[in-house]
């Protein structure tokens, strides 16, 4: 029997959007660059060499400079090397996201307890980009238009599926982001009946950016929703 990380390794190099996408937006796919793929098979092949029944946690799609560059969700370049002890050798952007879920990883106990009990993903797997008024790239939602989201819908439904099917607790889920995510997720969830119950909390990019000075209040709310589980 595989491990969890096998099953994950093999469910990032099977994703893949071939549909066209609205004007002005390009898909964000890391897991077709093989510098990014070894290393999130690194992280993986670290964290997962077991099978254990985790539970599943659902941002929204990969950034630009998280999982956009290392391939690992909610995970920067700084923290794959300074938390998670792995090699990276491109540019060490910052992610406050990755920040954020690091520094509540360590007052949860350690990287290994946590990634040993809880699987982090994506409602969309892959990410999206698109020009600004500057002409520079910025992160994209899934959600930003309903275009978009018409357009992603079936990918969406078919990549939860899968993973689900990789070994996670269907009686809950986590749901990061209290607003768009968390409304899409619900109705998609009351059409599939994927999982019994979803426990949503504030999106770590939105603590960082509006609610640093409450950070503390975050970390100890997600710890004791994820405490709840055990």
């Amino acid at each position: 029997m595989k491990f969890f990380a096998d099953r994950i390794i093999r469910f990032n190099r099977q994703l893949e959007f071939t549909g066209a996408l609205p004007k002005g937006i390009s898909i964000m796919n890391p897991f077709k660059n093989k510098i990014v793929d070894k290393i999130s098979s690194s992280f993986y092949k670290k964290y997962y060499s077991d099978n254990n029944e985790r539970q599943l946690i659902l941002g929204i799609n990969p950034g630009r400079f998280g999982a956009g560059i290392t391939g690992v969700p909610f995970t920067d370049p700084k923290r794959l090397i300074e938390k998670c002890g792995l090699k990276f050798t491109g540019e060490l952007k910052h992610e406050p996201s990755s920040a954020f879920i690091y520094e509540m990883i360590d007052a949860y106990g350690s990287i290994e307890q946590f990634y040993s009990r809880f699987y982090i993903n994506s409602v969309c797997p892959l990410g999206f980009t698109s020009l600004n008024d500057k002409g520079k790239d910025v992160n994209h939602n899934y959600y930003d238009s309903s275009v978009l989201t018409k357009t992603m819908y079936q990918f969406i439904v078919n990549n939860i599926e899968k993973q689900i099917a990789l070994g996670v607790n269907t009686d809950t889920v986590f749901c990061f982001g209290t607003g768009k995510n968390e409304d899409f997720l619900r109705k998609l969830n009351e059409e599939k009946k994927f999982f019994k119950n979803i426990i949503a909390l504030e999106h770590p990019r939105y603590i960082m950016q509006y609610k640093s000075k409450n950070k503390q209040f975050y970390i100890d709310k997600y710890i004791k929703a994820f405490r709840k589980m055990i």
